[in-house]
């Protein structure tokens, strides 16, 4: 389905991607949904490959979620497994048995644990899916790994989505370079309350798992966590993060701050903007999306609260129709601000749209034009700020507008 859709009109190139050392990966047709692509994608990691991982808090997983939790204690990983096409959810002791079959498939070709093999799965949920099929196909798609496969995975985990999404940072710690790469899939059922729908990074720098769960539960806070296509929770979202230790260097102690060692300083940071460039790509890709929605919150109570005034206007249907019509109605701004039950003022309250002040102090402000808010409306990119005028507490989220396309590709996503 995803090679039928149109490219979204938010879409960017892929970046030049290099390579991790310590990381070979690729993707085969193994005929799981789709005809005539690629939909398994299998990645092989060096021996004491490190690795964290932060996953959907829904309350209906799939099976893939179910196994990498159980697994992730150990902090080790040298394979992940990754299909799309059926997300092996509500799928009972089949999914189960599905997840310990690849398992056991994948660790026989990279010669390791099936502990240590992670698992991934997107896309239809409620149908059983055929483990034969990926273990059938895993031999000689290990075969074929490559350093440089990371565009073909990129491709190859993709549902609806309408092009590939892939970052790369390059950084230091403690004066060796090292490499950050990574790629994602998601353009509908994307309010992750976690991460996207799924996400996978790579570093060849040498950090034990506990710093990395710390950087990357932190990191996803205000990146994949701050992102909404349509206000859905998918049962499968994952971000996972691996370090390889190929770059070779110093140790970092697993005892460490790791959100305030400045040895740290550099690779927090670079992996910070990789996550948020990744997020802002699946937003690009929103099902049906014509225009990005850039949303500041600033004047809040607490960040939190911030947060979800954010989300309420990112969520709003009448926001989100409203920017796809190109009509510059900040009453539904006002409207979003008031339902979602944080503390708000209509007299302290101030909304601006692409750095216009619209409304302040419980009102339209005085001599208000509207030309240049007009003429932003008809850009792609659409800035909403709303000051509370209630504390010090800001945040920043980002969303898409909602156009018929959305619904076309939703009321037949499974035919």
């Amino acid at each position: 389905m995803a090679q039928s859709l149109p490219v979204s009109p938010l879409a960017q190139p892929m970046p030049e991607l290099g390579i991790v050392r310590g990381v070979r990966l690729g993707a085969i047709a193994a005929g799981i949904r789709y005809k005539g692509r690629t939909d398994l994608v299998l990645a092989e990691f060096a021996p004491g490959t490190t690795v964290a991982g932060v996953f959907t808090k829904s309350k209906c997983p799939g099976a893939p979620v179910d196994w990498c939790r159980a697994i992730l204690p150990s902090g080790q990983a040298r394979a992940l497994v990754v299909n799309a096409g059926n997300a092996n959810v509500f799928t009972g002791r089949a999914g189960r048995q599905t997840c310990e079959a690849t398992a056991q498939a994948a660790a026989q070709v990279t010669g390791c644990s099936p502990d240590a093999v992670y698992l991934a799965s997107t896309g239809v949920i409620g149908e059983i899916l055929p483990a034969e099929r990926i273990t059938t196909a895993l031999p000689a798609l290990h075969a074929a790994l490559s350093e440089t496969g990371w565009e073909a995975a990129a491709r190859g985990i993709m549902t609806t989505d309408t092009f590939p999404k892939a970052a790369i940072r390059k950084t230091r710690i403690n004066g060796t370079d090292v490499v950050i790469q990574g790629m994602a899939k998601g353009s509908g059922m994307v309010a992750p309350d976690m991460a996207t729908m799924l996400s996978f990074v790579a570093t060849d720098a040498a950090l034990p798992a506990s710093v990395l769960q710390t950087l990357l539960g932190t990191g996803v806070k205000t990146t994949f966590n701050c992102i909404t296509v349509d206000s859905d929770t998918s049962t499968s979202d994952m971000v996972l993060l691996f370090a390889t230790g190929a770059a070779g260097n110093a140790p970092v102690a697993d005892t460490v701050d790791a959100l305030h060692d400045p040895a740290l300083a550099d690779f927090r940071t670079a992996l910070n903007d990789l996550l948020r460039e990744l997020a802002l790509l699946v937003i690009r890709d929103g099902e049906g999306a014509t225009k990005l929605m850039t949303i500041t919150v600033s004047g809040a109570v607490s960040d939190e609260s911030a947060w979800r005034v954010a989300m309420a206007i990112g969520n709003s249907p009448l926001v989100k129709t409203a920017i796809a019509g190109e009509d510059a109605n900040w009453g539904r701004v006002v409207m979003a601000v008031g339902k979602c039950g944080e503390p708000a003022d209509r007299d302290t309250l101030s909304v601006s749209i692409g750095g216009v002040c619209i409304a302040r102090d419980g009102t339209v402000t005085e001599g208000y034009d509207e030309t240049p808010v007009v003429a932003h409306m008809k850009g792609q990119e659409i800035d909403i700020a709303v000051d509370l005028g209630l504390g010090q507490g800001t945040a920043r989220t980002w969303s898409c507008d909602l156009t018929h396309g959305y619904i076309d590709i939703n009321g037949s996503y499974r035919s």
